[in-house]
């Protein structure tokens, strides 16, 4: 062995002791889970029901850091600024896989900048519009908009948001039209929906559940192959006439690049241990969300099939980002 690659190899035991070390002492201080939603949306929901389970796991507490906005890029601009030492996680969700398609800009590029740790939930989006609209289902839908053009209203969650993208392509197999109007974070339509401001949302089913229960919003259709439990009146978009019009929120966790591999192997064994706890299986029964905890390879394999999945929406819808 040569003088070059002995040294070489020393470098390397001694990197990978240093991770063994430092995962081994694993968490030493407060861990800052930073979500990029507001609030009460369907992801801060779980993030908020997560964040003690994970405390408790980890021996350490968890705090929830909402930074909301930009489709969800200032909460992964945050995260991706962190130290690499599995202090600082980040709640990943669609949006940010979909700016990847949409932004020039490597800052927080999920697999590259954000490496994943952990798929959490994946969630079919149903289609909800106030009671003051007269369609009582997606056929009786599609019928006004062609009558009364730029009528309807659709909020998304921003330019290149899975809402936005989901309601062009509602719109362009319905062949429609209706006004999109969009808001700064995922689940900040809600207010105005439920006041009637806007007539049309794409929202997870934890969020309009009992809203829909009670009458102030209707739901027109789920989009998935197949009918929610905690909704079973609902017809799918397909069902409605819509064949193919599907999309689900996903969210999971991920860590600044350069974490240790260890940090990040601890985290995903934690967080699937937790995802197949009873609280959250029985949570998931009753709220219409599927856990799925594929680990890092798996997870990022998912996000590279979303990205080729919705780049044909963004090229037909002829979505842009301005930044």
């Amino acid at each position: 062995m040569t003088t070059r690659t002995r040294t070489k190899w020393i470098g390397l035991l001694l990197a990978t002791a240093s991770a063994l070390v430092q995962a081994q002492g694993y968490p030493t201080k407060v861990i800052r889970l930073i979500e990029p939603a507001g609030p009460g949306s369907a992801v801060d929901v779980f993030a908020r029901q997560l964040g003690p389970l994970l405390s408790q796991a980890l021996g350490q507490p968890v705090l929830i850091d909402n930074r909301a906005g930009a489709n969800s890029s200032i909460g992964a601009r945050e995260a991706a600024r962190a130290p690499p030492d599995g202090h600082t996680l980040f709640h990943g969700n669609i949006n940010n896989s979909l700016n990847d398609l949409l932004l020039d800009d490597a800052c927080c590029r999920l697999n590259e900048a954000l490496l994943p740790v952990a798929r959490l939930t994946v969630t079919p989006l149903v289609m909800v519009v106030h009671p003051s609209v007269p369609a009582k289902d997606v056929a009786s839908y599609i019928a006004l908009a062609k009558a009364q053009p730029e009528l309807l209203t659709m909020a998304s969650s921003g330019p290149g948001s899975i809402a936005q993208l989901l309601g062009e392509k509602f719109k362009m197999q319905a062949g429609i039209r209706a006004r999109e109007i969009p808001y700064k974070a995922i689940g900040a339509e809600l207010p105005d929906l439920l006041a009637g401001h806007v007539m049309t949302a794409f929202l997870s089913p934890v969020v309009i559940k009992q809203h829909v229960q009670n009458g102030k919003l209707r739901a027109l259709g789920v989009a998935s192959n197949r009918r929610l439990a905690i909704l079973p009146d609902v017809p799918t978009l397909a069902e409605g006439g819509l064949p193919g019009v599907e999309a689900s929120g996903w969210n999971g966790l991920f860590v600044p690049a350069g974490t240790p591999k260890v940090i990040i192997d601890r985290l995903a064994a934690e967080t699937a241990k937790i995802l197949a706890s009873a609280a959250i299986t029985s949570d998931a029964a009753t709220q219409g969300y599927e856990v799925d905890a594929a680990g890092p390879e798996a997870f990022a394999a998912y996000i590279r099939a979303e990205i080729v999945k919705w780049r044909k929406v963004i090229k037909d819808a002829d979505i842009k980002l301005e930044r």
